[in-house]
Formats: C-alpha cells, structure tokens, sequence
C-alpha cells in the first residue's frame, strides 16, 4: 500500500487529536498542526498528496491556503472541512481547484474514503510497465474505477442503515449482504448479543425485492414456550384456553415480506420440526385447525450461539440447521475489529447530537478515545452505543471525555494501563540483567554488584525470568 503524505490544519486542537488518532490507527502516515501560517511555510518546504483544511480559521482562512497551496504545488489534492452552515462556501472552493468538502462534525468514513479515492489518482510504483501495458487497453483504470465504486456504494449504501465498519471482516459481510439481497434464500446469522444480528437482517430486507413488505421480528426466547406456536403460525377459535377468535400468526403478517426469528435455537425441538415443514412446504397451519395455506415469506434467522455446536449438542436439529444454513453470516465481536471504533463513535456522536439537540458535541478527547480502544467490549456495539447516549443523558459538553465514560470503563482503562507499567517495568529488568551479565562476562556476583541487589535475589530473577 502506498503511503500517503497527508497534512490535517484545523484550529481546534480536540479535532486534530482525534483525527490522528483514527488516521494513525488505520495505518495512514499524518501531519497535523493548528495554525494555517505555518501549515503554510510546511507545504512550501515538503509535498504533500492532501491536505485537508479547515475552512474557517483565523487570519489566514481555508481558501486563502487552498489558492496559495495550488500556486506552487499543484498536484497536491485539497479537502475543505466545513461545518454545515458554510457547505456553499466549500462548494464554491472546488470550483477554483478544491478536490472535494469533508462536513463537521467529521464523519470518519468519509474522510478515509477520500484518501483512498486519492490514493488511487496517485501512480502507483510497482508493476508500472505492466500497468502501463494493460492500461493502453483499458483495463486497468476501469477495473480499478469499477471496484473501488462498488466498495464506496456499498459502504455508503449501508451505512445510511446504521451499519458500520472499515475492517475486511465488515467489508466481507457487506459483500455477502449485496449478494444475498438480490435473492431469496434463507440467511442465518450467529455471533455475540450486540453485534448487530437484527440490524444486518433489516439492511437485507430493504435492500431485496421485499422492502414494500413486511419485516416481522420475533424473539423466540421472549416467548412463552406453549405460546410461540401460535405466535408463529396463529390459532382457530376454541383451540386452547383462551382463544376467543381466530388469529394469523406472524408467517402470515410477514406474507410477501421477511420473517426475522431471532435466537432461533430458544426454539423446542418439536416446533423446529413444525419450523422446517413451513419452509421446505411454504406452508402454514394454525394451532387447532386441519388445513394448510400457503405463505410466501422469506426467512432471515439468528443465534447467539454457535450453530454448528448448538447441533453437536442437541440444540438445533441438524436438518432444521442445513435448511436455515443456505447463507450464513458469522458477526464480529467489537473487540475483532477495533479499527471500527472511532468510526462507530462518530456515528453514534451524530445520531445522539441530532435527537438530543447537542449540536456542539463534536469529538471524544484523545484520552477518551483511548481507553475506549483498549476496552474489550463485552456487550459489544450495543453496549459501546449506550455509553455514548449515556454520555450525551448526563449532559456531555462539546468533548466526550474520560469523566463521560462509566465508572466500569475508566476503571477498565486504569487496569489496562497498570498491566501496561507492570509489563514495561519487566522488560526494563530483563533488560538491565542482561546489560548487566554481558558487562562483567556471566559472573553473577559482580552482576548482583553492579545492580545493587544480593546474590539470592539474582539468582531468582534469572529463573523467574529464564534469562
């Protein structure tokens, strides 16, 4: 991957530090400084391929650098960041050789897909006589043009349903969602409770042929075990206590639609056979009633368990398994792709900002922001989520910081910061011990000398340490 000189000027220094942060994490090489004078003198010295700006700064605004910028270097790319009130002004900026507009506050997605549209205006070092060749054809630039807007489309496309994620194990399943949205086969979905199982199959529905329809939830395991039958496929009049009228289950309420069977292997093992009839026979029958009717629903179900185990242990019948496992998507745990967090941070910093009316809530502070990095995330997206809404509940002020963050959180950060100390101080002792046994050729009592410890303790190190 060919790295990128990317230069960051913007005023507020909170913004700055988030920004490399999340580029910094993401393996992106970054300059960032707070004063447009010298982010000028800085371009005239070294080229940079971007440079993003803030539009509004003081003395020396965003347009002014982008006219100086493109005076003497040309070819470097210039985004304009603005906030919402000044998108005209950002507009007018491309016309006079501003390469695109990033809005405030930054939506991290965004901002990584124009380094990599960039990235990809840039020649490229290796193969060049081979690209060179092929492209004379019209190959490479259109395989490259054609891929890289199906990756955007998709990220954007599903990102507008609140579906997040950077990492090649969220690009995969946005690929098989694309895929399994232009047809009809039954999808199941396993992994961790707040991974987004439910979300994942509402973004297949409203992308399929079925969006007019229906999307019915049922939560198997929040159902009475005696009553979900009837939940599911309805009952006759008089067919147990208390059914006092006829009543469609939810396969018909779904009908034309999706049907979405969360924790499916709550379900007992007699009405997963009743489960597996309807959809080999797309055929329902109501709990008291002797005939059949057709039902055309399609099938999106969900566990968080792992299915194939669930089988091995006589949870899941294994003929109800292979016929829900025509597609499966497995859901990463949060802590499998932390890359995501900042992205995920930023949606959710939106979205409350929009509902609550905190326009001025814009970033997490660096420190913030670490600990959220280190933290493993046991209750996974949903619970990342809840501490930003709870952040913006308690009356959050411009910049989520570590006072914001649960006391379960912070004092997550505090412990991983302490294994971190513990871990360095070791290694600055092995270290030492071992300078220390070079220096006088393996004598282990002028070794104990020159630390200022006794023979014994040496000796106790250097088995603890298996130096």
């Amino acid at each position: 991957m060919q790295n990128l000189e990317i230069l960051f000027v913007d005023d507020e220094r909170s913004i700055l530090s988030t920004v490399k942060e999340f580029l910094s994490f993401n393996g992106y090489k970054v300059t960032v400084i707070d004063d447009s004078l010298k982010a000028l003198e800085l371009t005239k010295r070294k080229a940079f391929d971007v440079v993003f700006t803030d539009l509004k700064m003081p003395g020396f605004n965003g347009m002014e650098l982008l006219s100086a910028i493109k005076n003497f270097r040309p070819e470097t790319k210039v985004i304009m960041v603005t906030g919402y009130a000044t998108i005209e002004s950002a507009v007018e900026a491309m016309k006079v050789g501003c390469y695109d507009y990033l809005q405030k506050p930054i939506d991290f997605c965004r901002l990584k897909e124009l380094i990599e549209e960039i990235r990809e205006l840039l020649p490229k070092n290796a193969n060049k006589g081979l690209k060179a060749r092929f492209r004379s054809y019209g190959l490479i630039d259109t395989m490259t043009s054609a891929l890289t807007g199906l990756q955007r489309g998709l990220k954007a496309r599903f990102r507008s349903y609140g579906l997040i994620g950077e990492t090649p194990k969220m690009q995969e399943i946005y690929r098989i969602i694309d895929r399994v949205s232009k047809n009809d086969s039954t999808v199941l979905i396993y992994g961790a409770s707040g991974t987004g199982k439910e979300l994942v199959a509402k973004v297949i529905h409203q992308n399929s042929k079925r969006r007019k329809k229906p999307f019915v939830t049922v939560n198997c395991g929040a159902i009475a075990e005696g009553l979900l039958e009837s939940e599911l496929f309805g009952h006759t009049k008089g067919a147990f206590t208390g059914a006092i009228k006829d009543k469609i289950g939810l396969f018909k309420a779904a009908e034309g639609g999706t049907i979405f069977l969360d924790e499916v292997t709550e379900m007992n093992p007699p009405l997963q056979v009743k489960l597996l009839r309807a959809l080999q026979e797309k055929k329902v029958r109501p709990v008291g009633d002797i005939k059949e009717s057709d039902v055309d629903v399609r099938v999106i179900a969900a566990t968080n368990k792992d299915p194939v185990e669930a089988v091995k242990n006589g949870i899941l019948r294994k003929d109800l398994f292979y016929r829900l496992n025509v597609v499966s998507i497995k859901m990463p745990l949060l802590k499998e792709r932390k890359e995501d967090i900042p992205l995920l941070v930023n949606h959710f910093t939106h979205n409350f900002s929009t509902i609550m009316g905190y326009k001025k809530v814009t970033n997490v502070s660096p420190e913030a922001m670490d600990v959220l990095l280190k933290y493993d995330w046991p209750g996974n997206v949903r619970e990342l989520e809840n501490v930003i809404e709870r952040a913006f509940a308690l009356g959050v002020n411009e910049t989520i910081g570590i006072s914001d963050l649960p006391p379960e959180i912070k004092e997550s950060g505090k412990r991983t910061k302490a294994k971190q100390e513990i871990y360095n101080l070791k290694e600055n002792e092995i270290h030492l011990i071992n300078k220390a046994l070079q220096k006088t050729g393996g004598n282990k009592i002028e070794t104990a000398n020159l630390l200022g410890i006794n023979i014994a303790t040496l000796y106790r190190k250097i088995k603890r340490y298996n130096l």
